[in-house]
């Protein structure tokens, strides 16, 4: 009885430990695109994985563990759709492990049994979602304890940047290693996951602008240009410029919040003069909240904006406004 090709690759993988496509084209005599194929419809199985990116791609087998064939057994079908929809780890070599994988992988490295921490996933996000309301977390109660002064009429958040225990979420992840590694299918990826929310605000209370807030750091792909050309958004888009000083400052190296404040309120300019009836402005993440309450200040002292100003940022804080410090 002939063995199949896929057969073959997982053979040839444990084995060698590792190939690339060429060593297994060679291996199999078969050419790249009947590879290809073998090579895609084993990683949609999870058989095998694969590190890197092209030209440098390498390909291992994928070691189940014990506990991992036991999991459909032990976690009810309600727990186990909740973590395939929520959880997402992105390893320290790179790898995304999502779902019930990278929960149990979570779970062994971390020495935890998976039945009782998959319980105690579900427990902990009962809490952080009792503060969601149609889809969005309201911020706006803790900036108003933050600042004298507050210029948005409503600040919302998409997501938590992490939770206790279990550390950043799938929207946290998909934030900072599509804003760190420069990774423009993250970064499509991450506005594809936050798109019908945004497009539910801008009906919700009938944005005709929207500016995105601008990085200070200059970087070869910027992470709000790419959202702001993928999201494709129904609204005017409304110039907000950075102003390159002789040092750049991100916001999140100042731990101080009036450092913070001084360096929104003279760094970021509002470069328009049309007048809109409700302006959104869009953040990544909010630290302290000043850069968004800064640029609601002079929206409304330039006059531009008859109605409300709406703050949203991809993720946020739980406690306070803690600093976000690696976004």
């Amino acid at each position: 009885m002939k063995t199949k090709t896929a057969d073959k690759i997982v053979a040839y993988l444990k084995g060698k430990k590792q190939a690339t496509a060429k060593d297994l084209a060679d291996y199999l005599g078969i050419s790249r695109q009947a590879l290809f194929r073998q090579l895609a419809q084993l990683l949609n199985k999870g058989q095998i994985y694969k590190v890197g990116k092209p030209p440098k791609v390498f390909y291992f087998e994928k070691e189940i563990k014990e506990e991992e064939i036991k999991l459909g057994l032990e976690i009810d079908e309600i727990t186990k759709k909740f973590i395939e929809e929520k959880f997402l780890i992105i390893t320290p070599t790179g790898e995304r492990k999502e779902g019930l994988a990278g929960f149990t992988f979570w779970c062994q490295k971390t020495n935890q049994p998976i039945q009782k921490t998959a319980q105690e996933y579900m427990k902990t996000w009962e809490k952080y979602d009792s503060f969601r309301k149609d889809g969005l977390i309201d911020g706006l109660a803790k900036i108003k304890m933050t600042f004298s002064q507050v210029n948005l009429d409503d600040l919302f958040y998409l997501d938590f940047y992490s939770i206790e225990r279990f550390g950043k979420t799938k929207l946290g992840q998909l934030l900072l290693y599509a804003k760190q590694s420069q990774d423009k299918s993250l970064m499509k990826e991450l506005a594809a996951a936050i798109k019908p929310k945004v497009d539910k605000v801008i009906k919700k209370y009938k944005i005709d602008g929207v500016g995105f807030i601008p990085p200070t750091v200059k970087r070869e792909t910027q992470l709000m240009k790419e959202l702001e050309r993928n999201l494709q958004l129904n609204a005017r888009m409304i110039p907000i410029v950075k102003i390159m000083t002789e040092v750049a400052v991100p916001q999140k190296t100042l731990n101080k919040l009036e450092d913070r404040v001084e360096n929104a309120k003279k760094t970021i300019i509002v470069n328009d003069s049309k007048l809109y009836n409700n302006i959104l402005i869009i953040d990544d993440a909010v630290g302290s909240g000043a850069t968004l309450n800064e640029t609601a200040g002079q929206i409304k002292a330039k006059g531009i904006c008859r109605g409300k100003i709406i703050g949203l940022a991809i993720t946020g804080s739980f406690k306070g406004f803690d600093v976000i410090s690696e976004v």
